[in-house]
């Protein structure tokens, strides 16, 4: 057992991964210096495992720096003292920049001067694939600032070796993130780049965020689009731009009659409202979403309009249905707003409902074979169902609001 000195020794060399990465978009020699265009990782435990603390350095520092628009990258690290095993340590110092190498894709910069030399392909880079939609964004300093997203395959050249160094973000951004198999070639890749001018005059490319979308069979002869990751890039967020790269994918998708809906793989909670607010808007200009409709319960028509106007599939409809009415909905009311809140909690009690049924099945069968174990189906008490409901319920009706709120802003504009 280690005495308490030995252990103030050890933690003296442990750091929190996601303090230590420092992760910079560079678009000339100037960011380097620039502490503003620097940015943290979200997590890190994909890569420094479950603790995200790295051992064996004081004063740690891990840069990963990529050029803006191809992203050839750079990795290096700094400290003042890395920790020496003694006859009685059992611990050695991580092994920082293999664990990082692993991951990144291959020929990354060991060489700042190297990495700056490299800078200037920046003028010459433009994005791989098909231009499909672009647009301008005011930011809070009222600058006008251009936005353009590409359609892109791995047949497109040089887009094999910048999507390896483009998905390596996914690490930091997305949990439980992996890496897809770029040799099928059902995936499609859709990505994003800001178009502006460098201090030289030249048009340049930066990557913004990207989104993976893969095409599933659908039964006879028809798609069924997936968005499996999507991404905008922190010094990229907050400007509305998750919600343009969604209507790009969509507008690839609605006119197509062979794609029957569109869906989401896992969609984090961030990812879910953005989704929402951009179908919500395109759900409002549909007859069957009027006010007169809204205030009464979701039917076959909202379905069926959603799907064959936007792609929207049945289960987000509905969603979509319950965030409309709510926005609709006079909360001082109580008898309108307890009718809302009823409908909701209705749909959210269907999965208990047959979860219920399926228990009582089991538990019959179980007498009827007479086995002691039947002790072990317990279902749930109502008391503990209604307050689980509830909660359920509360936690949605926030997250609606959030999406109405960005509605509401939106109709100002």
């Amino acid at each position: 057992m280690l005495d308490d000195a030995t252990l103030g020794r050890l933690r003296s060399y442990v750091v929190d991964s996601n303090e230590v990465l420092e992760f910079k978009l560079v678009r000339d020699e100037r960011d380097l210096e620039d502490k503003e265009t620097s940015f943290l990782p979200e997590m890190s435990h994909q890569v420094f495992g479950d603790s995200e603390t790295i051992f064996g350095y004081k004063d740690l520092k891990i840069k990963l720096y990529y050029s803006a628009g191809c992203l050839e990258t750079y990795l290096g690290m700094s400290y003042s003292e890395k920790f020496r095993k003694g006859m009685d340590d059992e611990v050695e110092p991580d092994e920082v920049l293999p664990k990082l190498m692993d991951k990144l894709a291959p020929h990354v910069h060991d060489n700042l001067d190297s990495f700056i030399k490299s800078l200037t392909k920046e003028d010459t880079f433009r994005p791989a694939g098909e231009l499909i939609h672009s647009f301008t964004v005011t930011d809070d300093e009222d600058k006008t600032r251009n936005f353009e997203v590409f359609k892109a395959d791995m047949t497109c050249k040089g887009f094999k070796e910048y999507h390896q160094r483009l998905q390596t973000f996914l690490l930091w951004y997305i949990d439980a993130a992996s890496f897809i198999d770029i040799d099928d070639d059902q995936w499609h890749y859709f990505n994003m780049f800001e178009k502006y001018t460098s201090t030289s005059g030249c048009s340049r490319y930066a990557t913004v965020g990207f989104a993976t979308v893969y095409q599933y069979y659908a039964y006879p002869n028809h798609t069924r689009p997936r968005i499996a990751q999507i991404l905008v890039l922190p010094p990229f967020q907050g400007l509305g731009l998750g919600a343009h790269l969604l209507r790009a994918i969509y507008r690839q998708y609605i006119g197509d009659n062979h794609v029957t809906d569109i869906t989401v793989e896992d969609p984090s909670t961030n990812f879910q409202r953005v989704r929402d607010y951009v179908d919500a808007l395109n759900c409002l200009t549909l007859p069957s979403y009027g006010l007169e409709f809204l205030q009464q319960k979701f039917n076959k028509t909202m379905a069926l309009e959603a799907r064959e106007k936007f792609k929207i599939n049945k289960r987000q409809a509905r969603r979509i249905y319950e965030i409309l009415r709510l926005r609709v909905t006079d909360l001082a009311n109580e008898k309108e707003y307890r009718e809302y809140r009823l409908e909701v909690k209705k749909r959210l009690n269907v999965p208990y409902k047959r979860e219920r049924r399926d228990l009582k099945k089991l538990e019959s069968v179980v007498k009827s074979l007479d086995q002691k174990e039947s002790g072990n189906v317990i279902l749930l008490p109502n008391e503990q169902r209604i307050q689980t409901l509830e909660k359920e319920y509360r936690a949605l009706e926030d997250e609606y609001k959030k999406v109405i709120k960005r509605l509401d802003e939106t109709s100002e504009q």
